[in-house]
């Protein structure tokens, strides 16, 4: 399931046009099957020493794979056929767990919100394929 995208070493991931890159990695980002063609492109570059190939997963990029995930996701993990991510809708709000479902690509949260990080820590950490 992992992709393969070109990325400055500044940031940002190159663009389907090859000049310009994109802050988060979209649609409108060049992706490849493998990395070796990825490497292919990358050495088709004017200025390729500035440019590596990165793995896109859905433990990686999650909001890419999962169109229903929004906010700010601080952290991942995997849990079977799930990504479990500490989720802050928008700023300010309560932080969420959120579990995206690999195969039907569902997103739901947990009721539990959570004022800070540290808070939320325990409840991330010790989150099992029994609390799904």
């Amino acid at each position: 399931m992992p992709i393969f995208a070109l990325q400055s070493l500044a940031g940002g991931f190159l663009d389907e046009d090859l000049q310009h890159f994109n802050k988060k990695f979209d649609d409108w980002c060049i992706q490849f099957e493998s990395h070796e063609d990825a490497m292919d492109i990358l050495q088709t570059l004017e200025n390729s020493e500035g440019v590596v190939v990165v793995e896109i997963t859905p433990l990686s990029y999650p909001k890419y794979f999962f169109s229903g995930l929004q906010g700010i996701i601080h952290a991942t993990r995997q849990i079977g056929d799930k990504i479990i991510c500490v989720v802050e809708p928008f700023m300010g709000a309560s932080f969420k767990i959120a579990i995206c479902d690999l195969k039907t690509k569902n997103v739901s949260h947990t009721r539990t919100g959570y004022k800070t990080l540290p808070s939320i820590e325990s409840a991330f950490a010790n989150f099992s394929e029994e609390t799904i």
